[in-house]
């Protein structure tokens, strides 16, 4: 499968249950926009391997809503920490996608330690996790999607980027635009 292939998996179940949506830095995050930008996805343009924090954050802060975090296996390997933070919090509002192309997609397919001996979803169950679970279809992401809705889904991809255009909302717009559906309501 690639990558486009499992982010547009993803996205039709967040459109579908109305949740909120972190994007994965660089490329993962145009192809996002390119499959289905919706106000409630935050895409995240910069700071590597802080989705699946964010996506933590946001499940606490709003209990009451969906939250499904997409990251890279390279963005995992760089904050691996996140993995224990949210083994130890289990939000049962939060899913995190982990989309493990073996490679460090946004900066020229350059391979991950995925590629070679380094099992996410063992690291995963390592630090504390619970629900997880590896697909490498489009159609077993699908299933899996409709059946889960919190733990931590490993996505087994091919290596490389989409030809997709670059995002054309500025970085103030897109937190400008996300804030005004995430936020709570103050009274």
């Amino acid at each position: 499968m690639k990558r486009i292939d499992a982010i547009t998996e993803i996205a039709a179940m967040a459109k579908d249950s109305h949740a909120l949506l972190v994007g994965n830095i660089g490329v993962p995050c145009k192809e996002l926009f390119s499959v289905c930008d919706m106000p409630g996805n935050f895409y995240m343009l910069g700071s590597m391997g802080l989705a699946s924090s964010i996506g933590l954050g946001l499940a606490l802060a709003r209990p009451d809503k969906k939250v499904i975090a997409i990251e890279g296996d390279g963005s995992v390997l760089m904050n691996m920490g996140s993995l224990a933070t949210i083994a130890s919090h289990k939000p049962r509002n939060y899913l995190l996608v982990i989309i493990d192309n073996g490679s460090y997609g946004s900066t020229g397919n350059q391979p991950t330690a995925t590629s070679r001996n380094t099992d996410l979803a063992e690291v995963a169950k390592g630090a504390g996790n619970k629900q997880i679970r590896v697909v490498d279809t489009p159609l077993d992401l699908r299933n899996i999607l409709q059946t889960m809705d919190h733990g931590i889904i490993v996505v087994k991809a091919e290596p490389g980027n989409s030809a997709v255009p670059v995002i054309k909302m500025s970085p103030e717009g897109i937190l400008k635009r996300f804030m005004d559906i995430s936020s709570r309501p103050s009274h």
